[in-house]
C-alpha cells in the first residue's frame, strides 16, 4: 500500500481486488524490482517471531517466513487474508481488526507495513497501535512505515499512540532502506521498543 493517493481503506479497496494487487507486486517483480525492503529491515533486528499486521495478502510474512522466521498474519479483509491462506496454508493468518488484536503470542516484532496505520479507521488509530503494541514481547520493536498527507497521522500523533502503549522511540528513517529522515519527509519508518523491566521473564 505504500505510495498510496486513497484517502481511505474503503476508497482503496472498492478499486483494487485482493488478486489484482498480487498482480500489482508479481509484475514489479518480474520488471526487476526489490519487493522485500520492508522485510530486509524487520530481519535486520533479528527477531524470532514477527506478527505482520495489516498483512493484506502476506508478502511481507511470506517471505519472513521463507528466512526462517515464525511469522503471522493479521488483516481485516477477508479476501486479502483468503488470498494470503491460499498462497502460505502453513503459516497462521488471523481475520481481525486491529484496534481489537487479542492473540496468545507475543512477538519480537509487529510490522505495520505500508500505510496500515493511516488506513485504519481514524477513531481507531490509537486503539489499533496500542493494541499492536500490547503483543510485543519484553524489548520487542513495533515498526510501522507509512506516508504523510491531509487527513493522515503525523509522526507526533504516531508516537503519542505509542508512548501510551509504554512505547520509546528507537529510531526513524524516511525509508525502509534506512535513508535519513528530515522535516521535509514525505514517509517515515518508526522503530518503537517495549523496554524490558525487572518483571519480565529472561527466557
Amino acid at each position: 500500500m505504500t505510495g498510496s493517493p486513497f484517502e481511505s481503506w474503503g476508497q482503496w479497496r472498492q478499486q483494487v481486488s485482493p488478486t489484482g494487487y498480487d498482480e500489482r507486486w508479481r509484475c514489479l517483480e518480474a520488471a526487476g524490482a526489490k519487493l522485500h525492503g520492508e522485510a530486509d529491515f524487520v530481519f535486520s533486528y533479528g527477531p524470532r517471531r514477527v506478527l505482520d499486521a495489516g498483512c493484506g495478502t502476506g508478502r511481507v510474512a511470506i517471505e519472513l517466513a521463507r528466512r526462517g522466521l515464525e511469522a503471522v498474519g493479521a488483516d481485516l479483509d477477508p479476501g486479502m487474508i483468503s488470498l494470503a491462506r491460499a498462497k502460505a496454508p502453513e503459516l497462521t493468518w488471523v481475520q481481525a481488526d486491529l484496534s481489537e488484536l487479542d492473540l496468545p503470542e507475543r512477538f519480537d516484532a509487529v510490522v505495520l507495513a505500508g500505510n496500515v496505520v493511516p488506513f485504519v479507521a481514524s477513531d481507531r488509530r490509537a486503539a489499533a497501535v496500542i493494541a499492536c503494541a500490547h503483543h510485543l514481547a519484553s524489548g520487542g520493536r513495533l515498526i510501522a512505515g507509512f506516508q504523510f498527507q491531509e487527513g493522515w497521522p503525523s509522526v507526533a500523533d504516531y508516537d503519542a499512540w505509542c508512548a501510551s502503549a509504554g512505547l520509546v522511540l528507537e529510531a526513524r528513517y524516511a525509508t525502509w532502506g534506512r535513508d535519513p529522515f528530515t522535516s521535509t519527509s514525505s514517509y517515515a519508518v518508526s522503530v518503537h521498543r517495549r523496554q524490558a523491566s525487572d518483571h519480565d521473564d529472561v527466557e
